[in-house]
């Protein structure tokens, strides 16, 4: 396998991001991704953007505007984008074929929702042997009244993969 690293960007659809009732810190995040997206286009650098298809009359049930990838962040005619219906994108989507085919040995990982899909691809591409990079600030959740506070869910998370990835923030985060 070469050196060669993709953005991986989950989840980061229209819906989550709905006026009355958003992710946590859901600007930030966007401006984040954003950023993330540029950067990584400066380097040639593979830019795979994942939807999650829910049921029928769900936020993100396909082909409605919530299920869009949200309208701030540049997708392009060279971008992937692969829809998915399972939290771990590897297990619903061509994602390790593409990965392989295009000879990616390591992902940059980022967006939504921080316990669910984030987690479960993140484990799953270390499962894989991929070096992953997780954006510290780059992945967020909502934050639900009988739960644990989003930013325990973050810390939490950092440190379940603090001896099998890396953890940056994306101002830190390097293409190659």
């Amino acid at each position: 396998m070469s050196n060669k690293s993709a953005l991986l960007i989950i989840d980061a659809q229209a819906n989550m991001f709905a006026e009355d009732f958003a992710v946590y810190r859901g600007e930030e995040i966007l401006q984040t991704i954003q950023r993330l997206i540029e950067k990584a286009r400066k380097t040639e650098t593979a830019v795979i953007f994942v939807r999650n298809n829910g049921p029928t009359g769900e936020p993100d049930e396909p082909h409605t505007p919530g299920w869009e990838i949200h309208p701030t962040l540049t997708l392009l005619p060279d971008d992937i984008v692969l829809d998915k219906n399972t939290s771990d994108t590897f297990a619903s989507t061509a994602l390790q074929q593409i990965l392989e085919e295009k000879e990616f040995s390591s992902l940059i990982i980022c967006g939504m929702q921080t316990e669910m899909c984030v987690q479960s691809t993140t484990h799953r591409a270390l499962e894989l042997n991929y070096q992953v990079t997780i954006v510290a600030d780059g992945h967020t959740t909502f934050d639900f009244p009988d739960e644990p506070p989003v930013a325990q869910i973050i810390t939490q998370f950092h440190a379940s993969f603090a001896n099998k990835a890396s953890i940056q923030p994306a101002s830190n985060i390097v293409f190659t």
